[in-house]
């Protein structure tokens, strides 16, 4: 394992663009922090082989808890896009769409089998490549498990329905795939996002080209050999390690490929949907940034609503696209509340995230940590009051302390924008009607929390709040079965459950004139 350390962002992308490895190997030996070691692929995998890209180039891998290098993998560019798509799209003609839809229910399942089976690897692959706590890429593991196996319980139940229009007609309706499929995922949960895209996916009979994250390929590419044990066909998945502006721009503008799901932010999201409508119109869902209120009335259980603040915004290290950032507590708790969580934020161990019992681990990189501590220097700037935390933790790897801020005003960059990192905001309301119209003040709409003992209140204002997602005294709190997306500007679409099946189906109707007898 190299030790190589880069530490300015422009350098490592002035090496990746020059870097060439001719010889690097298709797969690695990678020793892990529990005393065991495991192959990491890191070539491109297309029609169920790793192959090497046309101009052999790779980049780095860095760890974001130790700066560390821990590989180099090969990077895709648009030749290699359009070998991908070359095999999704004959896998695509072959008997996996339109064949029995039984083979795609036996796979998936085996698929999930083998994420249980390589549970222990998988998280520590997300936490040496993320930076995140073993607690937090072993709940990954486990939800992309999960999300896996009931997508393939959908996979036979993609039905259609028989339309009445008289005696004189017979007429049907079909939800046929769409065929080859581009997926764009995020770095914050490699393996989870990678799970949510291609689950439906599959299921419905598409064929899909992915890419990673630059920053968090790794767990993508771990994940093809399993692809490739559950016996799911050659160039039915083909995953690409890459960049955005040349793999992520290839995908989106490609003639051939007929949908585009990304994940990521909103800016990245508005040049998708205009890529994907001057190429070919094909179908976009975006799941995007977000700016979530997370409510505490004065009737709320304290102590739980406390656990679920924290859970909202410092689960893995904050880098959560619906994180519960803006808190509002409506005042005659306002004190007991902002005392319970700043002790509670104080008390969380930050560091190694090979460790048990850490629960915040690095931001994924040296870019992403200086965004969050500017942030943080524009929160002082702008008058409001440092209420824990605020800095750097430790002299080595991406760490920072859990930040609240307290004294806020709603014209605060603080409270406006997106910072996806551990900081958040705290501030006082008076009535349900003020809880409902902060919540609504702001232009993303991808999740809120709710918390209250009243189930009459908690249902009112979950019905009122413009978002995509209400968590009532919880947060965080995913499961299988409940649809994921956004409203505004956080985006369209659905990741999970029976909604997710739209996204990857068009539906055809048929309509056949029928002889009149007598």
């Amino acid at each position: 394992m190299l030790t190589t350390k880069i530490n300015r962002v422009a350098a490592r992308a002035a090496f990746y663009s020059i870097r060439a490895y001719s010889s690097l190997p298709l797969s690695v030996t990678i020793n892990l922090p529990n005393g065991t070691s495991y192959e990491q692929p890191t070539g491109l995998f297309i029609n169920n082989e790793f192959v090497i890209p046309k101009q052999k180039k790779t980049f780095e891998v860095l760890s974001p808890s130790t700066e560390e290098e821990i590989t180099h993998v090969y990077e895709a560019r648009e030749e290699d896009i359009d070998a991908a798509v070359d095999a999704a799209q004959t896998a695509f003609n072959s008997d996996w769409s339109h064949g029995e839809p039984a083979h795609r229910v036996a796979v998936l399942n085996k698929l999930a089998d083998l994420i249980e089976a390589n549970a222990e690897t998988l998280a520590h692959i997300e936490s040496l490549d993320n930076g995140k706590s073993l607690i937090c890429s072993r709940g990954d593991v486990a939800l992309s498990a999960q999300c896996i196996r009931s997508a393939a319980g959908w996979a036979d139940k993609v039905d259609g329905s028989v339309v009445e229009t008289g005696s004189s007609h017979f007429n049907y309706t079909r939800r046929e795939p769409l065929g080859v499929c581009g997926q764009i995922i995020p770095w914050n949960f490699p393996l989870l996002m990678f799970a949510w895209k291609i689950a439906p996916a599959l299921a419905t009979g598409n064929t899909v080209v992915l890419k990673s994250a630059e920053s968090t390929p790794l767990s993508a590419l771990y994940m093809a050999t399993l692809i490739k044990e559950a016996g799911i066909p050659a160039g039915v998945v083909n995953i690409v390690s890459g960049f955005g502006k040349i793999a992520g721009e290839a995908i989106a503008t490609h003639q051939r490929i007929k949908k585009v799901a990304f994940t990521g932010s909103t800016a990245t999201g508005r040049h998708i949907m205009k890529a994907a409508a001057e190429s070919n119109l094909k179908k976009v869902t975006l799941e995007l940034g977000g700016k979530s209120p997370n409510i505490v009335f004065n009737d709320a259980d304290v102590s739980k609503a406390v656990q679920s603040l924290v859970l909202g915004i410092f689960y893995n290290t904050g880098e959560v696209c619906c994180a519960g950032s803006r808190i509002y507590v409506q005042e005659e708790v306002y004190d007991e509340v902002l005392a319970e969580f700043k002790k509670a934020a104080e008390n969380i161990k930050i560091g190694n995230p090979f460790e048990n019992d850490t629960f915040m681990g690095a931001q994924v990189s040296v870019a992403q940590m200086d965004k969050i501590l500017k942030y943080v220097e524009i929160g002082k700037n702008q008058g409001a009051t440092l209420v824990s935390g605020g800095e750097r933790f430790g002299d080595k790897g991406y760490f920072i302390k859990p930040t609240i801020f307290g004294d806020v005003t709603d014209d605060m960059a603080i409270v406006k924008e997106e910072i996806f990192g551990p900081v958040v905001t705290i501030s006082k309301f008076k009535t349900v009607d003020d809880a409902v119209t902060i919540a609504n003040n702001s232009n993303y709409g991808l999740a809120a929390g709710v918390h209250t003992t009243d189930i009459n209140k908690a249902i009112s204002v979950s019905n009122r709040i413009r978002a995509g997602t209400i968590w009532v005294n919880t947060y965080n709190d995913f499961h299988q079965n409940v649809p994921f997306g956004g409203y505004g500007e956080s985006g369209f679409g659905r990741e999970m459950g029976a909604a997710s099946l739209d996204n990857y189906t068009q539906v055809k109707a048929v309509r056949i004139a029928l002889t009149k007898t007598n």
